[in-house]
This record gives structure tokens, sequence and C-alpha cells, in this order.
């Protein structure tokens, strides 16, 4: 068995186009903060999907994986609050969550669109989709705001 070293990271050369350097990546996600009383589960893909946008400077691809990542963590929270949500993908979640009053319609429109940016990607009907951080941290930022909307919202 040959081992492989792989090399310490190396800036992207794309990261120039919006930041200096890797600590002007804190600026870009220091207001995803992951509020209290977010399970545990959706704070862990929160907080993932925050340090994926960071570590984008190093690899481009990683602000979409942020992207699509921050999407679980809103899925996660779903699940909780739409009574029997079982197994149903996303787009019913999105559907009965707007039935039900669980989400409004500009959020069940910011999740749908996600949804489809995701599954275009998830099933390879995107391919080589890059999406720069300035493009992500504005998503990544809405799911952060629904999932918080949502677990402060009555239930």
């Amino acid at each position: 068995m040959t081992t492989q070293r792989l090399p310490f990271p190396v800036p992207d050369e794309r990261a120039h186009l919006f930041v200096d350097n890797f600590a002007d990546m804190h600026d870009l996600v220091e207001d995803l903060v992951v509020p209290d009383g977010v399970p545990e589960a959706a704070a862990t893909v929160l907080r993932t999907a925050r340090e994926l946008l960071r570590q984008s400077y190093y690899c481009y691809e990683f602000s979409t994986v942020a992207v699509m990542h921050s999407l679980i963590s809103v899925e996660i929270v779903l699940r909780d609050r739409i009574p029997d949500a079982g197994k149903r993908p996303l787009h019913q979640l999105i559907k009965q969550g707007a039935a039900d009053g669980v989400l409004t319609a500009r959020q069940a429109e910011y999740l749908d669109y996600g949804r489809q940016i995701r599954n275009g990607m998830a099933h390879g009907q995107t391919t080589h989709a890059v999406m720069p951080p300035a493009m992500a941290v504005p998503m990544v930022t809405t799911s952060f705001a629904i999932v918080f909307e949502l677990c402060t919202s009555p239930a």
C-alpha cells in the first residue's frame, strides 16, 4: 500500500477575488451565529456550513457545499415542527409547512429555491457548480435565519 502525503492547504487563487487573506474570511461569517434553542443536530450542521464557508478560502467549492449543507439544518428543524413528517422529501415538507403555517410564504419560496439548486447538484443536473462565497453567504444566512425563526416561533 502506497501512502499519499497531501500538501498543506494553500489559498485557492479565486479566494483573492473576495478577500485578501484567510483572516478576512471571519468577516464574511461573523454574523452566522447559531442561536440558542436550536436542536443540537441542526446546530452542528449550521456550524459546519459556517466553517465550510471559511474554508472556501482554500477550497473554493466548499462555499457551494456550505449552501447545500445549510439546507439540511432547515430540514432537520422542519421534521421536528411538522407532525408526522416521517421520511417525506424536502419539497413535501416545504409544502406542508406552508400549508400548516409553520413556514411563511417567503420562507417557503426561499427554501424551494434552495432545494432546487441542491437537487440540481445532487442529481447531476448541474455539474461543476461553483458558487462564489459572495453568493453563498446570503443563502447560508437565509438558512440560519429560517432555523432561528422556526425555533423561536410558537409550535
